[in-house]
């Protein structure tokens, strides 16, 4: 598998937040379907998007010349590199150089997307060409891509997590398998612990919330939890999947040496996207984390074998091990645009095009986003990938939802998570619902 190195630190919602400001609730002009221009005219639209690696750049390039190489009348004009605040500032202006479609990798944006009107309601497009979303783009990502009824964005290529593995740390531990539940996974993480002096030859696991990727969502996805009630209320203190998936996580912070010991040592190791990222250097056992780290880890050439599983599920959900957490690139049509037609003949090109979703998937090396690309016998790539795939696939799989004010939700249960595993907070179930009391204040503050 080549690399597969993502353009930011993407996905975790507490470094997304920033961008949530510049997502204002002014109207810009958000049109019903109503878009009137002639798309079998010759006409130029402005694509922005946010990739920005050599590798990258080339694979947008060579989606948008397929495009053009079937709809030879609609131009593409490309800019890349196009931060959320960029891309933010430019749908409320508008203007010729504005964009008309853009790409984000952020979807925790989606309901400031939707409900500010910054981009057009998708549904009616869909409607029109004769495609089924819910058949056409697996469970999870068509969750995420619509807020409130509206669907004002549409997946393009997504993200799924899993667990990594050491199968050489695995055969000295004398474990034969990856671990299946929570349970397992507990015992096989202080198994493959080995400790030296005051801190660790090689951790199981690390289990912080400030480790790579083992955010709050990325772990609470394998309890299947709900967010929202009804209503549209925090249901983060009445699910039990939320003290669940709390207590998990602080059991094993415990197991494993302790929140000061563990954060003693995690400050002494490489960061996130370089090679000496732990789980390359054989440090830290089992990881949490999406389909581009296999690329990144082989890249690094470690002196074992690398192994690739779902991650585990509660004892009492094991008929749905293979599930994961998803999330995604999205894209969408300016409502600013005065040429949505075209836009969408270049959004339904990029997004359900079974060989460009592919094509684009394999030189990106990301998940494919359509239930047909993720079947398609077209995609290359690295046995081991396919679990990622599978979870992709898997209708038990979750994402977080959409909301209003976007990912504040989650960064305010991840704040918690700090508090809970240092510590601070000591009553988990009055910290549960001190924090849905604020994720429900704050909604009520953005509307």
């Amino acid at each position: 598998m080549p690399e597969a190195i993502p353009s930011v630190a993407r996905k975790t919602a507490f470094a997304l937040t920033a961008s949530l400001a510049l997502l204002t609730t002014a109207c810009t002009g958000q049109s019903n379907s109503g878009a009137t221009d002639d798309a079998s005219k010759d006409t130029t639209i402005n694509f922005w998007h946010a990739w920005s690696a050599p590798n990258e750049v080339k694979a947008v390039r060579s989606l948008v010349d397929g495009f053009e190489k079937a709809h030879p009348n609609i131009h593409v004009n490309i800019v890349g590199n196009m931060t959320d605040d960029k891309i933010n500032q430019a749908l409320r202006s508008g203007g010729d150089k504005a964009p008309d479609v853009i790409s984000s990798f952020t979807t925790n944006n989606v309901g400031k997307f939707c409900s500010s009107g910054a981009l057009v309601d998708l549904n009616p497009f869909f409607k029109k060409s004769g495609i089924d979303p819910a058949r056409t783009f697996p469970k999870p990502m068509n969750e995420y891509t619509q807020f409130d009824g509206n669907r004002c964005t549409v997946p393009l290529l997504g993200d799924a997590y899993g667990l990594y593995y050491n199968k050489t740390a695995f055969k000295k531990a004398g474990i034969a398998d990856p671990p299946k539940t929570w349970s397992e996974f507990e015992a096989d993480a202080k198994k493959l612990t080995i400790t030296e002096g005051d801190g660790y030859k090689q951790l199981g696991f690390m289990p912080d919330y400030h480790g790579w990727e083992s955010t709050t969502e990325h772990y609470f996805a394998q309890f299947s939890p709900t967010y929202f009630d009804k209503d549209g209320k925090s249901d983060v203190a009445k699910d039990p999947a939320f003290q669940k998936g709390f207590e998990l996580q602080k059991r094993l912070v415990d197991e494993l040496g302790g929140f000061r010991k563990l954060e003693k040592f995690r400050a002494t190791l490489g960061d996130e996207w370089g090679p000496k990222h732990p789980f390359h250097t054989g440090q830290v056992a089992m990881q949490l984390d999406g389909e581009w780290r296999l690329g990144m880890a082989e890249q690094a050439k470690p002196n074992f074998e690398i192994g690739v599983a779902p991650l585990p599920v509660p004892d009492d959900q094991v008929s749905q091990y293979g599930k994961g957490y998803i999330t995604g690139t999205i894209a969408g049509i300016a409502a600013t645009s005065h040429k949505q037609n075209a836009a969408w003949e270049f959004v339904k090109y990029i997004t359900t095009n079974t060989d460009a979703v592919v094509g684009f998937a394999d030189d990106i090396h990301n998940v494919p986003s359509t239930l047909a690309a993720l079947k398609s016998p077209k995609l290359t790539y690295d046995p081991r990938f396919k679990t990622f795939l599978d979870i992709a696939a898997n209708p038990n799989s979750a994402t977080s939802p959409a909301s209003i004010n976007g990912g504040q939700y989650l960064v305010t249960i991840q704040q918690f998570g700090y508090d809970y595993e240092s510590g601070k907070v000591t009553d988990l179930k009055a910290g549960l619902q001190k924090t849905a009391a604020q994720i429900d204040t704050d909604i009520a503050q953005a509307k």
